[in-house]
């Protein structure tokens, strides 16, 4: 007997295939066969769309893992610039030993001996960082270091199979959307540096629980993303205006009340024992200096003058709020309400291109939120492109820096040329996403009539506040009512006969 979900999608002949509306997906789609023809019968097998997906994910993160072979061979423990070199850097089995875990200390509660006093980790991911030492057998210090990566890699391998399901399952009739994210060769290199994954994975489930209604359930997905990264919180930003212009103010308070109350209930009990502990996570942030692989290092670079990292943090936070304006401002005044995922992919882009840093394995928060905002192949791989490069940079600028007077690497020029492409593939990806916001006809995913698939609440519902052109067919229809009989529905993006 087939599945539920075997005979659901058997039965549904609207799911979108990619290689009928895509050049790029097309094209690749010679190597198992060329696009599905006309009479293609989908879901009727049982790798359906979805395990699919999960499949190449997993396939794809296996192969990050391989790419970090040399370093967990020896690279990690030989040489500082070896690791580099062979660009397989991870934080994980460098932070088993410096965080205290293979000397059994409880994060939060136990003072470290090294330059960090406490972990710099947020309480959820520092629960899972430890949960994975409970799981490394004993050996040498070596073995021990090979055996927590390797124990935090299947972890997160089941984070990476979560992030493609959910992002799959979003966009109930464009599941194979989700191939972007399990394709994308920055989520297979990334995977394994830190441990991004866990608050990327609840942020997927997070969506694709709003796009199903749940609100409650969202809120708190969400509450618990942000007690392991904090990017996640901002989407309640970009909701809360999508829902004032759409009057679902109910359902944002569940969400938002959701998200606040399991984020305290993972948060308190380390803030009431461990004071200290937790909020090493926020002073760190607040005190860390410009890193890596933001705008910010290529003026102080270029300048040669060093910045007072308050000034920073008061710049950075000006510009945040700039774009978050400008972002509640196309909510507001675009002539069809944006659909959640391109406000979410905004709101959290902008939020990388301020920062004091960006991290290699930042671009983790961004693909399924770009895979559900922009689903179109060329630019997608443009973008990852340019984000394949900047991790390339990244290592063989570290390699120049720590291999004394070989300067084997990147110089700092062609570091900062790293930066720039990373900083211009995503500001493209963003514009392309504003553009299909201004034009709402230009939105792949709205070519077949659709409104929102990731909407939920927000999926079909009417306008109630809107602001500039966009109230223009509520006005002129506010005038037709006193001619016609009954209430005259409002539909959006579409001017009234005789507008220009």
């Amino acid at each position: 007997m087939p599945s539920t979900e075997e005979t659901t999608v058997h039965q549904d002949r609207s799911v979108v295939p990619p290689t009928r509306r895509d050049e790029i997906a097309a094209a690749g789609s010679e190597l198992i066969g060329g696009p599905a023809g006309r009479w293609a019968w989908f879901g009727s097998s049982r790798l359906t769309p979805v395990r699919v997906v999960a499949l190449v994910a997993i396939g794809m993160f296996a192969l990050g893992m391989a790419q970090k072979m040399p370093c967990y061979d020896w690279a990690w423990f030989r040489g500082a610039s070896s690791q580099y070199t062979h660009a397989c850097y991870s934080d994980i089995p460098h932070l088993y030993l410096g965080r205290g875990f293979a000397d059994n200390l409880v994060p939060y509660f136990d003072r470290l001996n090294g330059d960090m006093e406490y972990l710099e980790y947020p309480v959820l991911t520092g629960l899972f960082m430890e949960v994975a030492s409970w799981l490394t057998p004993g050996g040498s210090m070596q073995y021990r270091e090979q055996m927590y990566w390797m124990v935090n890699a299947g972890m997160l391998m089941i984070c990476a199979a979560v992030i493609a399901v959910c992002t799959a399952r979003t966009h109930r009739r464009r599941p194979w959307d989700a191939l972007l994210v399990a394709l994308a060769p920055a989520f297979a290199l990334t995977a394994t540096i830190n441990w991004d994954l866990l608050a990327v994975a609840l942020t997927a489930a997070a969506m694709l629980m709003w796009s199903r209604g749940r609100a409650l359930a969202f809120g708190i997905l969400i509450g618990l993303a942000t007690a392991a990264k904090l990017y996640p919180v901002l989407l309640l930003g970009p909701l809360l205006v999508l829902c004032w212009r759409a009057g679902k103010y109910r359902e944002y308070g569940t969400a938002l009340l959701g998200a606040a109350g399991a984020w305290l209930v993972v948060n308190v009990p380390v803030m009431v024992l461990a004071p200290e502990g937790w909020k090493k996570f926020y002073t760190f942030s607040q005190e860390r200096q410009i890193d890596f692989g933001s705008f910010w290092l290529i003026i102080t670079q270029r300048t040669g003058e060093s910045l007072d990292v308050g000034t920073v943090n008061t710049y950075a936070t000006l510009l945040m709020l700039l774009a978050c304006a400008g972002i509640g401002a196309l909510a507001l005044t675009a002539p069809r309400r944006p659909r959640f995922a391109q406000l979410a992919f905004l709101v959290v882009a902008a939020f990388i291109l301020t920062n004091k840093v960006y991290s290699p394995q930042y671009v983790l928060w961004l693909i399924p939120l770009a895979a559900l905002a922009r689903p179109r192949w060329r630019d997608f791989l443009i973008w990852q492109a340019c984000e394949v490069m900047y991790y390339l940079g990244i290592w063989m600028y570290l390699a120049y820096t720590t291999s004394g007077d070989a300067h084997k690497g990147l110089p700092t020029e062609g570091y900062q040329l790293a930066i720039a492409l990373h900083l211009l593939g995503t500001l493209y990806l963003c514009a392309l996403v504003v553009r299909d916001i201004l034009t709402p006809e230009r939105d792949g995913v709205r070519t077949d009539g659709s409104d929102d698939p990731s909407g939920g609440v927000l999926d079909g519902a009417e306008d109630v506040f809107v602001l500039g052109q966009a109230a223009q067919p509520q006005r002129d229809a506010a005038r037709a009512e006193d001619a016609e009989d009954g209430r005259l529905r409002v539909e959006w993006g579409v001017r009234p006969p005789g507008a220009a």
